[in-house]
């Protein structure tokens, strides 16, 4: 089995045996799961909720709510955790909320993830577009204008979310507001009406991220590219970030980390789940990979529960292997952490279920570090 550190092994070690089910540090207790309205979300989602369920917890269905409303919720202790924490897109919303001093948040659920601005590679081409500010020209901008106004229209993301206010503010700080309209709204329809353009060779301008299927359908580097951005410029909590990579690129972004963040006094009365929040990792490229076959059609919440299914299939055998020798125990000691590490560094073979996952990149080294993350381990 592949080396990266699979939450299969967390379950393991914290999980008791059958034998020991009514020990289980779990029991009696319900936990209420909370995640954006972005349906890709809720694979990771489920991932933690079946940990949990091992521990011995009651876990309801994951509900559907803006970001805010997700970080109030948990705070208030209204829901439990979420496992779709982005540092640092979302660091003012956490802040906001009550930050450190209501939320648990350990470890790091996932690294690589991307963001930032993209445009067709045949106009970029075509135009030698590179960097955004080169729309603060008029004649640039107007190849972009799709309703007539001379201006460049810009496809954002969803009222609420962190990237909005990052995109509105840099179309400020970088002197835009002139020649660039940016469009929010619910961002599967907008991106729909983006990919028909596309299908029709017209020029398109956009926000994406991943892990997300958007950049399977327009694949960077061979339909789109990204742009830089002339400065590193954030709002917030952000503003004292670099966005500029060791190669000297900046696409206006940092590399993100996503983390599950629980109610702090929830962790604390928890201590095997609140372990298992600070060990658990899912590769990126399965994510990327998940979030394909739904755009596939394979999006049923069947579906997605046997992608579930899938994927801990897939890890079992390390599962079942740790899970025998730490039958019976509630706690990750110090000796188990180590022969975690020292499994996921001896480990070097693929599960084959995600090996087709895209994972772009939009940089030789943002690829070095997306394909790192997705085929090394992380201690």
């Amino acid at each position: 089995m592949r080396h990266n550190i699979l939450f299969a092994t967390a379950f393991a070690t914290l999980v008791s045996t059958s034998a020991f089910a009514a020990d289980l540090p779990g029991k009696g207790v319900t936990v209420q799961p909370v995640q954006s309205t972005i349906t890709e979300e809720t694979f990771q989602t489920l991932l933690v909720s079946r940990a949990l369920e091992k521990l011995g917890y009651t876990v309801n269905k994951p509900s559907e709510v803006d970001y805010n409303v997700g970080y109030t919720s948990i705070a208030s202790g209204d829901a439990t955790f979420t496992a779709v924490n982005w540092q640092p897109l979302h660091d003012d919303m956490y802040a906001a909320a009550g930050g450190d001093k209501k939320f648990y948040r350990e470890g790091v659920f996932v690294t690589g993830a991307a963001q930032g601005y993209l445009i067709d590679k045949k106009t970029a081409e075509q135009y030698k577009i590179t960097n955004l500010a080169q729309l603060k020209d008029p004649k640039i901008a107007k190849i972009f204008d799709t309703n007539g106004d001379g201006k460049a229209d810009m496809m954002g993301c969803s009222p609420g979310w962190g990237c909005e206010a990052v995109i509105n503010h840099q179309n400020k700080a970088f002197d835009l507001e002139k020649t660039v309209d940016v469009s929010h709204g619910n961002y599967a329809a907008m991106m729909a009406d983006t990919i028909t353009r596309f299908k029709e060779g017209k020029p398109i301008l956009y926000y994406t991220w991943t892990p997300y299927w958007v950049s399977d359908v327009m694949k960077p580097g061979k339909d789109v590219v990204w742009l830089q951005v002339p400065f590193s410029s954030l709002p917030g909590e952000q503003k004292d970030i670099d966005t500029k990579l060791p190669n000297g690129a900046n696409y206006g972004f940092p590399v993100n980390t996503m983390h599950i963040v629980a109610n702090k006094a929830w962790a604390e009365k928890n201590p095997a789940a609140a372990k298992l929040f600070a060990i658990m990792k899912v590769p990126l490229a399965d994510i990327n990979a998940q979030n394909a076959m739904m755009h596939e059609g394979k999006s049923s919440e069947a579906d997605v529960q046997g992608h579930v299914d899938g994927w801990i299939k897939a890890h079992q055998q390390q599962f079942d292997g740790l899970g025998k020798r730490s039958a019976g125990r509630a706690e990750i000691t110090h000796s188990s952490a180590l022969k975690l590490r020292a499994i996921r560094r001896s480990n070097h073979t693929n599960a084959g279920w995600w090996r087709d996952a895209p994972y772009p990149a939009y940089t030789p080294y943002l690829n070095r570090t997306i394909h790192h993350s997705t085929n090394h381990s992380h201690s």
